[in-house]
């Protein structure tokens, strides 16, 4: 469960959205272009799940759906091929009156650069999960957090969405993982390179080199950067940045450490290197970043 949690974690802080669909009569949507990890919930009625390269699976009231790294699907009404649905237009549906034949929840974080954590983009494309709520009492509240989110007009991305999404990936992941059993436990197909992502995860205050990651899986640096990029898809050294400044923004959003605390913390050997950095990737500054997450929260809570 700790590289899934580190998996969920490596998402991009800030680009969580969540959507309320209501859908009646013949209806149908494609979802394409995702990058990132989503799902959906259903909360009414009943629907089909739409896949390019498998049958349909029927959809029943709390069934959650796993997009894990993107993949193309749809919903439909009934059984149908991919091709033959509309791409989907990602707004708030407009108020009905009375309730619709069918009602889920569209939730995702969008990625605008690179790709999933490895772990994530190896797992199955779908995944659909029937909730057990004697075995994982806590899925129901935090679908009732994501609907409440969902219904409101506000669409601002703050610190509750950000949680309520990991909450959610989490227990869906969680309960697929133990119905799975062994079979439920995906591996990168590289045991040195998994091996390097455990190290880069557990020490990235390390001042790691390429030439110092290969080493401790008895690669030379030109060959280790070859096949790490060829596995997940990035150069080791930005992963490790990366991945240095998504543990930055958590530390940000639910410690009070110092920012100097946090740029020793996670690598860096100065505040103001850690800054620049931070800066670059998410626009703002690690201070402004923390007082926009603290003021949201604090409106949450007194929601």
């Amino acid at each position: 469960m700790d590289m899934i949690s580190q998996a969920i974690s490596s998402l991009r802080v800030g680009r969580g959205t969540v959507r309320r669909f209501r859908q009646s009569g013949s209806w149908g949507m494609r979802y394409s272009g995702l990058t990132g990890s989503g799902f959906h919930v259903v909360l009414r009625g009943s629907g089909w799940l739409i896949a390019a390269d498998a049958p349909p699976v029927a959809l029943q009231p709390g069934d959650a759906v796993l997009i894990t790294s993107g993949a193309d699907h749809g919903l439909s009404h009934a059984p149908c091929a991919l091709h033959d649905l509309s791409q989907v237009a990602l707004s708030l549906d407009q108020p009905t009156s009375g309730p619709a034949d069918f009602e889920f929840l569209c939730g995702a974080y969008r990625l605008d650069h690179g790709r999933v954590h490895p772990y994530l983009a190896v797992m199955p494309d779908l995944l659909v999960v029937s909730p057990d709520h004697e075995r994982f009492p806590a899925l129901r509240p935090v679908v009732s957090l994501l609907d409440d989110d969902a219904s409101r007009a506000q669409t601002g991305t703050g610190v509750a969405r950000t949680a309520i999404l990991d909450l959610m990936l989490f227990h869906v992941l969680r309960q697929w993982m133990e119905d799975e059993g062994s079979k439920g436990l995906p591996a990168i197909p590289d045991p040195a390179i998994t091996a390097v992502l455990r190290t880069i995860h557990n020490s990235p205050q390390t001042q790691w080199t390429a030439s110092r990651l290969g080493e401790t899986v008895g690669m030379s640096r030109v060959a280790f950067t070859r096949r790490f990029t060829s596995v997940v898809g990035k150069p080791p050294m930005t992963y490790l940045r990366d991945w240095r400044l998504g543990c930055a923004a958590r530390l940000l959003r639910e410690t009070d450490a110092s920012l100097a605390a946090i740029a020793r913390q996670i690598g860096y050997s100065t505040e103001f290197a850690f800054a620049g950095a931070f800066r670059r990737e998410y626009g703002v500054s690690p201070g402004r970043f923390r007082q926009v997450n603290k003021a949201q929260h604090q409106q949450s809570g007194r929601r």
